[in-house]
């Protein structure tokens, strides 16, 4: 890497047709308990795992290593049981009593907007540490402060629109895609990324490094590597 960054992990699921939730009240299950376990694996293999606030406000996320076994490895390693837990926001309108503040022992970090830093740091008090990412928050400037932290490896969990900005500013190393056997067809639905935000310049081919059915989804596994479609066809 040209820049000096955490490895970036992408993880989503989604429909058939791109979507990550629908309109219901209740919350869509994509996934199911034989790729849960999956995801539980690879949580415990990463340093730290970001979800966007309205993922916090919407989902109420713990973010928490479900395994005991896979705890006691981490443990064993000389690491916390899960996960730094990292989150985005520019208004700070997330609730300290939130399960991301408020359960398991493991640093809770909350970036924002430089101009932000002081309100959001009242809002949360001492449940996470604030940090300023820019003025506008800088996707790069985040990454370069984990890494200062000792952030190896962060898997970005959602929602759409922290997919986007991973995605559109060039940093995501892999990505975990499930799609689920079904169509959801609703244009007010949240989807996978946010359409319209991708430069013209912005498609790369990327490398397929796993393809595999887990009960009856299935998960394909990019490498985002490579020259621009146009420069490789």
């Amino acid at each position: 890497m040209s820049e000096q960054r955490p490895r970036v992990l992408l993880s989503v699921a989604s429909s058939l047709d791109g979507y990550i939730d629908d309109t219901a009240r209740r919350r869509l299950i994509l996934s199911n308990q034989q790729d849960l376990d999956r995801v539980d694996e690879v949580r415990a293999s990463v340093d730290a795992i970001l979800v966007g606030a309205s993922t916090i406000r919407a989902d109420d996320p713990r973010l928490l290593v479900r395994s005991a076994e896979l705890r006691r490895r981490r443990v064993a390693a000389g690491s916390p049981a899960s996960p730094a837990r990292v989150t985005v926001t520019r208004t700070g309108e997330v609730d300290p009593a939130a399960q991301f503040f408020t359960e398991g022992d493991t640093a809770r970090l909350v970036y924002t907007d430089d101009g932000a830093v002081a309100a959001v740091r009242s809002r949360l008090g001492a449940v996470a540490t604030v940090i300023g990412a820019g003025d506008p928050l800088d996707v790069h400037r985040l990454l370069a402060d984990l890494a200062g932290r000792g952030i190896g490896t962060l898997m970005v969990e959602g929602g759409g629109a922290m997919h986007t900005l991973f995605l559109t500013a060039g940093v995501v190393d892999e990505l975990h895609l499930v799609y689920a056997p079904f169509f959801v067809g609703d244009a007010e639905a949240p989807r996978f990324v946010h359409p319209g935000t991708f430069p013209q310049d912005a498609a790369h081919r990327m490398t397929l490094a796993e393809a595999r059915p887990i009960g009856d989804v299935v998960l394909l596994r990019y490498l985002v590597e490579g020259p621009p479609v146009e420069d490789a066809l």
